[in-house]
């Protein structure tokens, strides 16, 4: 069971508003930042990357948490935003005008408008308006597809991104109907199936998965995943370059496998014997890859987070919020 979510105060210091990128006047985009305090020796800023699933407020009790923990040490700014058609941002990606495919945009035009986004946060809203973006060093807090697009911005971007936390990352080179054996194929065998599953439950199972959850299903955002596996072939590479020696500082968070499973069994159906055989297995190697895009010794995971399914944002805020800190900490 997921923990019950504490009540946490939001103070002050989170503004919420909204912005319209220079590139795309003609759309507003929702955002809630913390301008920072205390005495930051160096220029970071905190991203927060949503998911498909869930919206910047959700973020906003771990801001709240790091923001209160920080109060002696200092408090870096934090960022977070709903993209174009998710939560409290109700206008359209304008690139998007006229398409109806579900696949308007992708990853790499959502990392485009991000940069827009931080160039704009970052110096427009400060007191200091000399300087350039790159001279920020950028921790990402991310979930799902958001993990994702923080790796694509750290491979466009090199020598910006100091800190990765991956929460339950987005499978970003599967198709999500590979993970189970496919009963249909000319030399299936059947013996090598785990105990307690059939060819039909295969079958069944990635006929669901690929229905929800395969790349080529549009979503509300119009944020296309076609070639998602084609931008990161694999869980492993690129190796991201950071800023400065002893960065990047990758964590690496998966979900709780039993939790999962039976999460999986409640909301799609899915005999707990699939989860347990396939999915959590192939989903724990992927992110035994992501360990492997920074130096060994900056490398922390996977993390299992206890009690959470694939919101682990939702599911437990303060162990997000404590893994913040102990990077922030790191990177001091």
């Amino acid at each position: 069971m997921a923990k019950p979510t504490p009540a946490v105060a939001i103070p002050k210091e989170i503004q919420h508003s909204h912005i319209a990128l220079q590139t795309k006047p003609s759309a507003q985009i929702s955002y809630t930042c913390v301008p920072g305090s205390g005495d930051i020796p160096r220029r970071t800023l905190i991203v927060f990357l949503n998911g498909l699933g869930l919206a910047k407020s959700f973020w906003i009790p771990i801001m709240a948490s790091v923001l209160q923990e920080r109060k002696t040490a200092g408090c870096p700014p934090m960022l977070a935003y709903d993209r174009y058609g998710q939560g409290s941002t109700t206008d359209s990606d304008p690139s998007d005008e006229g398409e109806n495919s579900g696949h308007g945009h992708d990853v790499t035009d959502v990392v485009t408008d991000l940069r827009q986004l931080v160039t704009q946060i970052a110096y427009e809203k400060s007191a200091e308006k000399e300087g350039h973006v790159d001279n920020l060093e950028l921790v990402f807090v991310c979930n799902s597809i958001g993990c994702a697009i923080a790796r694509v911005y750290a491979k466009t971007y090199p020598r910006t991104v100091s800190g990765l936390l991956f929460l339950d990352s987005i499978m970003a080179n599967s198709d999500f109907t590979s993970i189970w054996p496919d009963p249909d194929i000319t030399d299936f065998d059947a013996s090598s199936l785990a105990e307690g599953v059939t060819p039909e439950l295969c079958r069944e199972t990635r006929g669901i998965y690929g229905k929800i959850f395969h790349p080529s299903v549009p979503n509300q955002e119009n944020l296309s995943r076609k070639n998602l596996a084609q931008l990161l072939p694999h869980s492993d590479a690129p190796e991201i370059i950071g800023p400065r020696e002893g960065t990047p500082l990758v964590t690496v968070v998966g979900h709780d496998p039993e939790y999962f499973a039976e999460d999986s069994l409640l909301k799609l159906r899915t005999p707990k014997v699939m989860s347990m055989h396939y999915t959590n297995p192939y989903w724990h190697r992927y992110n035994e890859g992501l360990t492997k895009i920074t130096a060994s010794p900056l490398a922390k995971g996977p993390v299992i987070a206890k009690g959470c399914g694939h919101f682990i944002q939702k599911d437990d805020p303060g162990f997000v919020a404590a893994e913040i800190c102990e990077m922030l900490s790191r990177l001091e």
